[in-house]
């Protein structure tokens, strides 16, 4: 039992204008779709319609990547210091603005509102202005005494942080000199819109940046144009397969930021408290909605008892429920596909023998819900230890030594990220250098900083984003 009740803190809806309709950003300017088709874009916390979103034909691509073409000339020909100078203007509304965006994320998320207030909006104004720093600086980055961009970016995203994968890959194009084409994801549409509004409020030139609305069909549409010189894609591994095979052969450069199974391996001599906090934080942060998310927890078989107590406890606390209380820990799910999916993927643990377990949790009636859940028993077979769930679902396995750590934690098809819980520095370096994960982080997790890359290996993709290494994917060298 929780020593207090929390009272409702609800977030007022009040601070954002939803529009009835919205239209694809195409040229500077919101236009309809060409064959009028359009889709409604749900509120996953209570199911209810937000708005309705133009549906991009080939028709409509092709006319975005022809503005993007066109805008390209005078765009990559301006000084870096005049592109920063829009960068900058872009990360100042961006800021201004927070309050209005992260309420507008979380409703069209699901994703409490803590995060999107406190993680989301902070990280994205940072990675502009990061990139706004860089872009008078490109003789200087390791590429060369002059290096180009490359044209036309057709960059598709993922919904799980729509605004901040827009950051990762809009702010470096731009600062680098391309234009961009960006397709949001079909349930999470409205942040991508009203970012383009904060480009019309900077002043960007029009055609530098276009947004088309849709399924995966226009992503299709996009990545297979021929007027596109790079395509930029996070997503499921599956669809990054399609769209290496779609590009294999053709001059457009390529990044894909794909799956993740990550191992967060906790030692003997970790401090507890803090493991078990790190432990929470890198499944359950946004619904488990993370494709670096440690979903398979790797303990060392002297502490497990201990840890997992002190981790069913500390669950037992988390609060699940409305995304704009701003006491909420856990949101919604973000689609009832997504939600039928973490469902058959938890009752396929079960029925191969794991053991489930979860804290009582009353779920809202409408909506679509998750109670976080832990499976123990779990072996490398399992298919909870081999698949990404992409919820907050964790499976709970052990080992006795280091190099048995290694062994399981690399064990996946995957290679995205680890988490290492050790008092130990040389224990920490020692595994960093056999853990085959493209961010490791150490006694923490799900840290992120506009200068650090990130990035994977095997079926989680390859090409970094952010930091230094984040300009070689926009730039033609």
């Amino acid at each position: 039992m929780n020593a207090f009740e929390y009272a409702p803190a609800p977030e007022s809806r009040a601070v954002v204008d939803i529009a009835p309709s919205y239209g694809l950003f195409i040229d500077g300017e919101f236009v309809d779709a060409a064959d009028g088709k359009a889709f409604k874009t749900l509120s996953p916390a209570s199911e209810e319609v937000l708005s309705e979103v133009a549906q991009a034909g080939a028709e409509d691509v092709d006319r975005a990547v022809k503005a993007a073409r066109r805008a390209f000339e005078k765009w990559s020909a301006l000084p870096g210091a005049e592109r920063a100078k829009y960068l900058f203007r872009i990360a100042r509304i961006i800021q201004e603005r927070s309050r209005e965006l992260a309420v507008l994320e979380s409703l069209d998320n699901g994703k409490p509102i803590r995060e999107s207030r406190d993680f989301d909006l902070p990280t994205v104004a940072a990675h502009f202005f990061y990139y706004a720093g860089w872009a008078d600086k490109l003789d200087h980055a390791g590429y060369g005494a002059d290096p180009r961009p490359l044209g036309v970016a057709g960059q598709v995203i993922p919904w799980n942080f729509p605004l901040l994968m827009l950051a990762w890959k809009v702010a470096p194009a731009l600062a680098c000199g391309n234009t961009v084409v960006l397709k949001p994801a079909e349930t999470t549409p409205l942040s991508a819109l009203f970012f383009a509004d904060v480009c019309r409020q900077a002043g960007l030139p029009q055609g530098v940046v276009n947004i088309v609305t849709g399924d995966g069909s226009t992503g299709a549409e996009l990545v297979a144009h021929p007027g596109i010189d790079k395509v930029a894609f996070t997503g499921s591994t599956e669809v990054g397969k399609a769209i290496a095979r779609t590009v294999a052969g053709t001059r457009k450069k390529l990044t894909l930021e794909l799956g993740g199974k990550a191992a967060n391996i906790v030692f003997e001599d970790a401090p507890i408290d803090q493991a078990v906090e790190g432990i929470v934080t890198g499944i359950f942060f946004n619904q488990g909605h993370v494709c670096c998310a440690g979903s398979r927890l790797l303990v060392q078989e002297s502490i497990q008892d201990e840890l997992l107590e002190a981790l069913k406890r500390r669950m037992s606390t988390l609060r699940v429920g409305d995304p704009l209380d701003k006491n909420t820990d856990i949101g919604a799910i973000n689609s009832a596909e997504q939600l039928a999916r973490i469902t058959a993927l938890a009752e396929a643990g079960e029925a191969e023998g794991a053991e489930r377990w979860a804290p009582s949790c009353e779920l809202p009636d409408t909506g679509y819900w998750f109670a976080p859940t832990l499976f123990t028993g779990v072996t490398q077979a399992h298919r909870v230890a081999r698949e990404e769930i992409f919820g907050p679902v964790l499976s709970v396995l052990t080992f006795r030594t280091p190099a048995e750590a290694v062994e399981k934690a690399n064990n996946t098809p995957y290679g995205l990220s680890a988490g290492i819980w050790t008092e130990k520095g040389s224990r920490i370096l020692w595994m960093a250098d056999r853990l085959r994960a493209g961010v490791v982080w150490a006694n923490t997790f799900n840290k992120f900083d506009p200068a650090s890359p990130f990035g994977g290996y095997k079926e989680s993709g390859f090409g970094r984003e952010g930091g230094r290494h984040g300009l070689e994917a926009y730039l033609d060298v």
